[in-house]
């Protein structure tokens, strides 16, 4: 199954993708309700949508697929990492701590936006960025699982496009904390989940086999595949359950992969080749199993005028 929320006539709707075409599943259904069904229920219920409504699947917006309370992104590419230690101060190795155990952040959820909405860059950056993804769909709360079950609880997966303001990035980590401002603006998640069990044709042992690409402006500048993951969907799920309580609903992202954004790219090149993006850039990534998602760029919302920095102290 394909689920997918859309709005229409200002309604947010829960529904199916099928031959290219949305159609309703009826009202009072969670995202997590149908995710948590049994296949042979979840079938039946596919089998009947479009009822109330269908449509092109272009002539609806489609919404962000989950609306998450908690969002963690890992870092599980190991070329992805090296790649950027390549233009960060020390001998350019990947830190030990990163093959002890999944290291994650959080993010906002509040920033989620969906698969083809409009992205306002931060008027501060001079460095915007694209991070493409992978994002699992926690179906139910996991607290201290074991890894040989920690993949059941993933529901399904989507695209995620964790957007990254270098500048502001690099600025604000020099603190100690972070990354903050230079991520919280935007996170494109979408089109819609694709459960867990119509992805099992694309699965080699622990790892789903996905060919990742991104382009921007209609050429392509980065290539990858999931199964490239140094972590599995098992062992960062174990990892975030791990002493600590995982919602139904969360989303945990696999972290950026080998050539999945400029920032690596510049780090292996010693050029910003391709450049930051600008408004009017468009930025379309495609997941084997997933969809595509293709946001634009555009100028900044008005902003207050930011806190005025501290005088340094002299005590």
């Amino acid at each position: 199954m394909k689920l997918v929320r859309y709005e229409h006539h200002g309604f947010a709707l829960l529904g199916v993708i099928s031959h290219d075409k949305v159609q309703s599943l009826p009202q009072g259904l969670s995202a997590l309700d149908v995710l948590n069904m049994p296949l042979a229920e979840r079938n039946l219920l596919e089998a009947q949508a479009g009822r109330h409504h269908r449509a092109p699947l272009g002539s609806v917006r489609l919404l962000p697929p989950i609306e998450p309370r908690a969002m963690r992104d890992f870092v599980a590419f190991e070329r992805h990492i090296a790649g950027m230690k390549k233009n960060e101060p020390g001998d350019g190795s990947v830190p030990a701590a990163w093959y002890e155990a999944p290291v994650h952040l959080y993010m906002n959820p509040w920033s989620a936006v969906g698969a083809h909405d409009d992205v306002p860059a931060p008027p501060e950056t001079q460095a915007l960025d694209f991070e493409m993804e992978v994002a699992a769909i926690i179906g139910r709360t996991a607290r201290n699982v074991p890894v040989e079950e920690a993949e059941s609880y993933v529901a399904g997966y989507c695209i995620m496009n964790d957007w990254s303001a270098r500048d502001i990035q690099g600025r604000e980590m020099t603190v100690g904390l972070g990354p903050a401002k230079g991520k919280d603006f935007a996170t494109t998640l979408g089109p819609w989940i694709t459960t867990a069990d119509e992805l099992e044709p694309y699965r080699e042992g622990d790892r789903l086999a996905l060919e990742m690409v991104v382009s921007v402006n209609g050429v392509e500048v980065g290539r990858d595949n999931a199964r490239e993951m140094s972590w599995s969907w098992g062992e960062i799920v174990a990892h975030a359950a791990r002493g600590a309580t995982v919602g139904a609903g969360d989303v945990l992202a696999s972290g950026t992969c080998s050539g999945g954004s400029l920032a690596e790219i510049w780090a292996r090149t010693g050029s910003r080749t391709p450049p930051p993006l600008t408004p009017g850039d468009v930025v379309e990534m495609t997941v084997e199993g997933l969809g595509t998602i293709s946001n634009r760029v555009v100028a900044s919302e008005p902003l207050p005028d930011p806190v005025r920095p501290r005088v340094r102290s002299h005590a």
